[in-house]
């Protein structure tokens, strides 16, 4: 079997398995099963498929069929221009979350906190952007900060970087001037619409409170108060109808200053804080 050939199967397969765009996905893993840059896939259409690489090709198929995430397959994604290891013990990161990052970069701060750490994307980023930055990252699942604490590594920044296991503020101490958080969003009932791959493959506490979706909300403006420093910012991702209710759970804390900033799609994805 030539590549092209494999890759007309395997974008059918993927087509009627529901995926949204099987021919990326088929190339993308194509170049991974051959370990080659995507680039290079067209270049080797015409020839024949070694047999372990077919044989490797079609069973990161098979695994895609079943709607497991290309991120898990090729065990990395790309935030911000850099490409972060990843699995099914972290939240993918996700283009939305720029958002948050250009919001942060667009402050000065020197000590941040990253609440749910996760893959660590947001903390590493913001780390690595700054080189004078020193920052925390928090998060109650323990492979979480195993994960963040690689990812901290392979971006040179854990020399500036302390990754705690925590439920959110409890073993955090001191102040920061920036306070950063993708939490939980997701309501209970909002999980039955989300496609496959996030809600059979992604952790289920990195999605939802299991309630209204505000809960972790909840939990961060009971406690950055204390956390921040005086005129320091807090922000946080939200889900696209939440502005209103995040920012007026913030505003009933103490916070000062509340604005909503909307992603690249025009919805509503950062509410921005401060303290006074």
């Amino acid at each position: 079997m030539t590549a092209a050939e494999a890759l007309v199967a395997a974008t059918a397969r993927l087509r009627a398995a529901g995926v949204d765009d099987p021919a990326r996905d088929a190339r993308v893993l194509l170049a991974h099963a051959a370990r080659i840059e995507a680039a290079r896939v067209t270049l080797i259409a015409p020839e024949e498929l070694r047999e372990d690489i077919e044989d490797r090709f079609f069973q990161l198929i098979a695994l895609r069929s079943i709607r497991v995430p290309v991120s898990h397959l090729l065990g990395e994604r790309e935030f911000y221009g850099r490409r972060f290891k990843v699995s099914g013990e972290v939240l993918d990161p996700r283009t939305e979350t720029e958002t948050l990052i250009e919001a942060a970069l667009a402050l000065p701060f020197a000590r941040v906190l990253d609440l749910g750490v996760g893959s660590g994307c947001i903390l590493v980023t913001l780390l690595a952007e700054r080189q004078a930055a020193t920052g925390v990252g928090t998060d109650i699942s323990e492979a979480a900060c195993l994960q963040a604490s690689a990812n901290a590594v392979l971006h040179r920044v854990e020399d500036r970087a302390d990754i705690l296991r925590s439920d959110w503020f409890d073993a955090v101490s001191g102040q920061f001037d920036l306070i950063v958080s993708n939490p939980p969003y997701i309501s209970r009932a909002e999980m039955d619409d989300l496609a496959p791959e996030v809600r059979e493959h992604e952790p289920v506490e990195a999605l939802t409170d299991g309630g209204d979706g505000l809960g972790a909300y909840r939990r961060i403006a009971a406690g950055a108060g204390a956390a921040l420093a005086s005129g320091g910012q807090l922000m946080v991702e939200i889900g696209p109808s939440q502005g209103q209710a995040v920012s007026t759970l913030l505003q009933a804390a103490g916070l000062t200053a509340l604005r909503v900033i909307p992603d690249l799609d025009g919805r509503d994805r950062v509410v921005c804080a401060c303290a006074p």
